[in-house]
């Protein structure tokens, strides 16, 4: 391709000038000297690797190409004359072979030198290249590896979180109602079960999930008995999608603690799941006293975790809000990105 590409060039300069030259013969000098240099070029390309021109031995490295660029230009050079001479194409010369020769070397030397320069320059670039990719490539499996470990302590942190919390209402119901308390005590075995097999997973199906909020909201119904009125509804297709494991425990838990548990007369919950615009939906509502004010809620270790963890696992492509409802309570609204379990 180069040797085409450079006789092209004399190719047209002699159209230009009237005359009809052969291709094939002005192609024979440029093909001669390319050929050459795919030979010469693995061994500059050899020296370019084994003499690199990086910090501490750029000085060293300039010394032996700059004496290799020397050496393999006067060697391609001489090459030349030899198989020039060979195919007879200075039979018609009026000068010595010798003075032909080192005019044919010494005409070339810079153009060799050039050559010489380009390919250590191309190998150089090659390889920065190929490091930079690896150095990328490290980096970017590095920070995964720190984002999965930074949500497997945020997830780590929900278990004693929710079992404190459990094993509080436990204890207290234990002094009224033994009988409650052991069912208490079964269902917090069922959840710790289910939590056990979701440790290695960021993520499992809503339909997991809801089996998992399904036993915790058990034993806060036999907590709560008729003070609790709980409301689920959940579009069949949605079952399927994938949300963060320990997801909805906190923002129920949420509810109940500040929305339900300080009203005498208890209160209502409601828990919705839709799918919307490629968007999984989920809602957590209840009909307590809401959001104190217009400053941003304070929040404790369940709502804080939670938003780190939507964070780490879908960054700007989550939606996490906490408002006060028109006709009185609290309503959390979660939006993730729709992804089935199959996918």
């Amino acid at each position: 391709m180069v040797a085409i590409f450079f006789a092209s060039q004399t190719w047209l300069s002699a159209m230009y000038s009237g005359r009809t030259p052969s291709f094939a013969n002005i192609v024979r000098y440029p093909i001669t000297d390319a050929s050459l240099w795919a030979g010469l070029g693995l061994v500059a390309i050899a020296l370019a690797r084994r003499f690199p021109l990086e910090h501490g031995r750029v000085a060293r490295s300039l010394a032996v190409h700059a004496l290799a660029a020397l050496v393999l230009s006067l060697l391609q050079g001489w090459l030349s004359f030899a198989i020039f001479q060979k195919l007879g194409l200075f039979a018609a010369a009026q000068m010595p072979p010798a003075r032909l020769g080192a005019l044919l070397v010494l005409g070339k030397l810079h153009t060799n030198l050039l050559t010489y320069a380009a390919i250590v320059g191309v190998v150089h670039l090659i390889d920065y290249y190929r490091k930079y990719r690896d150095r990328e490539l490290a980096s970017s499996r590095l920070e995964a590896k720190l984002a999965r470990a930074e949500l497997e302590v945020l997830k780590m942190q929900l278990h004693p979180h929710f079992l404190f919390n459990t094993l509080h209402a436990i204890s207290t119901l234990m002094h009224r109602d033994v009988e409650a308390a052991d069912r208490m005590l079964s269902r917090l075995s069922d959840l710790l079960r289910l939590a056990m097999e979701d440790v290695g997973s960021q993520e499992v199906t809503l339909q997991h999930e809801m089996e998992f909020l399904g036993r915790y909201l058990e034993i806060e119904q036999t907590r709560f008995a008729d003070r609790l009125r709980v409301t689920v509804s959940v579009a069949p297709e949605t079952l399927d999608a994938l949300v963060p494991s320990l997801v909805l425990q906190p923002l129920v838990e949420n509810a109940i603690r500040h929305g339900i548990a300080p009203r005498a007369g208890g209160g209502a919950l409601e828990i919705l799941a839709s799918r919307r615009d490629g968007m999984l939906r989920l809602e957590v509502r209840d009909d307590g006293p809401g959001l104190p004010g217009a400053s941003p809620p304070k929040t404790g270790v369940g709502i804080a975790n939670t938003r780190a963890r939507l964070e780490q696992l879908y960054g700007a492509a989550h939606r996490f809000e906490m408002t006060n409802r028109p006709e009185g309570g609290l309503a959390i609204l979660l939006e993730v990105p729709y992804r089935g379990a199959a996918s």
